[in-house]
């Protein structure tokens, strides 16, 4: 244990690592998917946003079982006893997962199915079942089956002759029981439903509305408008059986989803060619490992479940029965509806002021981005800001200027069409010194990454993957060019991807400057990515997994010593997780000494907050609304010469030791006041914050909440003053 770590485990006697004052990191996490939820269920959210919330809070659940449960899984097989910070086994944790996991799915399909479907419907979305369609839908249907789908299908009989079958990871399948008429013998058989396919049918809409509506209603329909109608694509399968199995009687039929084990296994260091191994792994992926969870309809009947179970060797844990539809990440669909009234506001992200005369053309001689650059350091806020008009000017227009000798730069997500990597390429062509370092192991980006670094490659611009046993997270980009008779080096440092898709949706900040310590500092770190250093001390920069750790808790203990010493200490930070033990016993400490502490942690937060002689003075919220919080920002008072840092780091254990990371500070008055403006504005929040309870709850705020929005107020002209 480091001394820092002694110093804050005892300090007043109190245990600060002590399970008790420590969620669990898989239970907050489900917290998490639960505001999610809550934003598809909020009735002050749009409609097609809130299928959209669905269908990410489904997405969501997919990620956790295929890498979290799957990884508790494999921790039992190995029967791994090592408890958790907050005490918990594997099987322990396993466990409170399917307990605390089974309320929200129940929670999700019973909205969907009792108050969505039917506001689709007022709005003009018709999702049908199929028993509810009219004879002209059915033959309509029928017809299209026999085009379209059956010649797709495959389906698997399951007998002596036939092993039961290999089922992909996340498979809609139909399970069907069959009858032989000659002989009376039930045979069980499998039909997945191909993902080639739309999940959802679409319907001429001038069918009409189906079966079931009365001609009152077929009169009020044409009145109103048609937008969408349509069945779900397994249930077309499910009423044509009798194509897949001619000559025999169908008995029952019932669909399934399974989930498997999708976290890729590399041994980097035995690996003669990380790529190679990493697309061998990649083809595994795409079947699954071991199976880690099985949905179902609560209609199938006990004896059909028992086999599956058996067949799949899943537990009554591993198994999660719902009321309507499986899948319900394919929500997603109903986004491209042309129904902008169902939808937030669009957003048209503006141009920072001093940027904007290079968006309009008209310029001074020498005028570019790399001389607004020179005048003083920029700071970039997305999406409210143009990722274009911004990042992605920065270094297309670098890969074109002549002056331009060299471009790096870290990529670890970006969109398949990325404009960037299109310009490197231009870049390396024109004879620039190009090095990318591409991340081959960004989890589920892994082969998007693997087509990029063969393009690079073949462009002439050069590509390395990483360091072994760590991963490249950091997102820092690095021009060199030449200004009259010295060089001059320009960078970008920021929290999110160089990705001009997520860029839309993710909030996140960077800094574009010419800071000489910071430019040496990038250079030395891509010298530590690329070639062979032991670099061990940077000018400015925090950069894991060398001094970031350290340097944290440096911070930390500073603002301790101010309290020591009768003045104030003050921290707010914002970052996706917190889960790192000494980071929070650390501020366990702070919160001791009196150090006020304001948190902002999106997702996964196992510091307990508000417990008396350990954390009173921490306060917890997280944010979660139409844009994913995704910056990281990072403020300490310093007795009033405040320091505010950014950067790709999370507090947790992975970030900090087995990432490469880099945080950066920020040193311009202005962009200081305005992140700091940023981090108040988080704080008084009355509409996306929840509070986070001792207990592990989150409360949500709401506007007219005297005391919260007093509270709020205060928060505001606390930073303000700072």
């Amino acid at each position: 244990m480091s001394k820092a770590k002694k110093t804050a485990a005892t300090h007043h006697n109190i245990d600060l690592n002590h399970p008790q004052y420590y969620f669990n990191r898989e239970l907050s996490w489900l917290e998490f998917n639960n505001r999610v939820l809550h934003e598809a269920i909020d009735p002050r959210t749009p409609l097609l946003e809130r299928l959209k919330f669905m269908g990410i809070f489904s997405a969501n659940f997919d990620e956790y079982f295929m890498v979290r449960v799957a990884a508790l899984k494999q921790q039992v097989e190995a029967k791994v006893s090592q408890l958790t910070p907050d005490g918990r086994t594997p099987s322990d944790q396993l466990e409170e997962i399917s307990l605390a996991a089974r309320p929200l799915v129940a929670q999700q399909h019973q909205h969907f199915e009792k108050a969505l479907r039917p506001l689709m419907t007022a709005q003009g979305i018709h999702l049908l079942d199929y028993v509810d369609l009219n004879q002209e839908q059915r033959a309509y249907l029928q017809n299209y089956f026999e085009e379209q789908i059956f010649p797709v299908l495959t389906p698997l009989a399951v007998d002596p002759s036939h092993p039961f079958p290999y089922m992909s990871n996340l498979s809609l399948n139909l399970a069907v029981v069959v009858k032989d008429p000659d002989t009376g013998e039930e045979l069980f058989a499998r039909v997945k439903v191909p993902k080639v396919l739309p999940r959802f049918l679409p319907l001429r809409l001038e069918s009409g509305l189906g079966s079931r509506s009365s001609g009152l209603e077929e009169e009020r329909f044409r009145n109103e408008r048609l937008i969408w109608m349509g069945v779900p694509l397994e249930q077309v399968i499910a009423h044509n059986l009798e194509s897949l199995f001619p000559g025999m009687n169908i008995q029952e039929y019932h669909p399934f989803r399974i989930t498997r084990n999708a976290d890729l296994e590399v041994e980097e260091d035995e690996a003669d060619d990380l790529m190679l191994a990493i697309e061998q792994e990649l083809r595994k992926r795409r079947v699954g490992g071991s199976a880690v969870r099985m949905e179902i309809q609560a209609s199938m009947p006990e004896s059909m479940k028992g086999m599956l179970m058996r067949e799949l060797g899943l537990l009554e844990r591993d198994v999660y029965e719902v009321d309507g539809l499986l899948g319900l990440a394919d929500l997603m669909y109903f986004m491209q509806l042309p129904l902008p009234e169902l939808k937030d506001p669009v957003w048209t992200p503006g141009i920072p002021p001093r940027l904007r005369r290079l968006s309009e053309g008209d310029l001074d001689e020498g005028e570019d981005i790399f001389s607004v650059i020179r005048t003083a350091d920029l700071m970039v806020h997305h999406p409210y800001q143009s990722f274009g008009g911004t990042v992605q000017r920065f270094i297309t227009q670098a890969a074109i200027d002549p002056n331009v000798l060299a471009i790096k730069m870290t990529l670890y997500r970006t969109s398949g069409d990325s404009p960037i990597l299109n310009a490197l390429i231009t870049a390396a062509e024109h004879g620039k010194q190009v090095a990318v370092l591409v991340e081959l192991k960004a989890r589920f980006d892994e082969e998007n990454n693997i087509n990029w670094a063969r393009k690079l490659e073949q462009a002439g611009v050069h590509v390395v993957y990483g360091l072994v046993g760590l991963k490249t997270h950091t997102k820092v980009v690095l021009v060199v060019r030449r200004e009259e008779n010295q060089i001059r080096r320009y960078v970008h440092i920021g929290t999110g991807n160089y990705n001009p898709k997520t860029a839309r949706i993710y909030t996140d900040v960077g800094l574009l400057s010419c800071r000489e310590d910071l430019g040496a500092d990038l250079t030395d770190l891509f010298n530590y990515l690329t070639g062979y250093s032991r670099q061990r001390s940077y000018r400015k920069l925090l950069v894991s997994p060398v001094n970031c750790r350290d340097r944290f808790l440096s911070l930390i203990h500073r603002e301790i010593e101010h309290c020591h010493h009768g003045k104030s200490g003050r921290i707010v930070a914002k970052m996706n997780s917190l889960t790192d033990p000494q980071l929070i016993a650390s501020l366990y400490e702070a919160s001791i000494a009196g150090v006020k502490i304001d948190l902002i942690i999106r997702g996964i937060c196992c510091l307990r907050p508000g417990v008396e002689g350990v954390s009173e003075n921490i306060r917890t919220i997280s944010v979660v609304g139409r844009y994913l919080e995704h910056s990281r920002i990072f403020y300490f008072q310093n007795a009033g010469s405040e320091e505010v840092y950014i950067g790709s780091a999370d507090w947790m254990r992975r970030n900090l030791d087995r990432r490469v990371e880099a945080i950066a500070p920020i040193e311009d008055p202005e962009i200081s006041k305005d992140l700091q403006e940023i981090l108040g504005i988080m704080l008084a929040d009355n509409r996306h914050a929840w509070d986070l309870q001792p207990d592990g709850r989150y409360i949500q705020r709401h506007p007219g909440d005297k005391e919260r929005e007093q509270s709020a107020q205060k928060i505001l002209m606390e930073m303000a003053l700072q």
